[in-house]
């Protein structure tokens, strides 16, 4: 299974943050979506960062509330871990499993394209897992 096949059940729709919006507006979004995670971007189409509720949380403890006018650059990670459709499945929940990382732009030819979380990689596995049961289920029976 690919990361398309996600897509085609999640969709490809992304939330993003410019770099310069303060992260007072930045939980706004998170809490109007109802969503753990955006992608910061200048233009809507590239990927400059990624910024999560825990980054918020761990930047608040360190800084205060005055980090609430703070941009959203200032605490979002630059070095982004990016996936593409055409990657497997168990790979990419392998590679959010070791980096810690619940939430993972998808990109195609330097755009971003979607978003995928560990709950989507989940969800999908164990979808795929129940699918496979069943087969042999009705193989066995047979």
């Amino acid at each position: 299974m690919k990361i398309s096949d996600v897509l085609r059940t999640k969709g490809s729709a992304v939330i993003t943050v410019a770099p310069q919006e303060t992260i007072a507006s930045l939980l706004g979004l998170l809490a109007q979506h109802n969503i753990g995670a955006v992608v910061v971007s200048s233009d809507g189409a590239t990927v400059d960062g990624i910024v999560s509720e825990r980054d918020v949380v761990r930047q608040l403890h360190a800084r205060g509330t005055e980090l609430l006018e703070a941009p959203v650059a200032s605490i979002m990670t630059a070095k982004v871990v990016a996936c593409s459709p055409d990657d497997e499945l168990t790979e990419i929940g392998a590679l959010m499993t070791e980096n810690r990382i619940r939430h993972l732009p998808v990109v195609v030819d330097g755009h971003l394209a979607a978003i995928v979380s560990i709950g989507d990689v989940v969800k999908a596995r164990m979808d795929q897992l129940a699918s496979e049961r069943d087969l042999y289920e009705a193989y066995i029976t047979q």
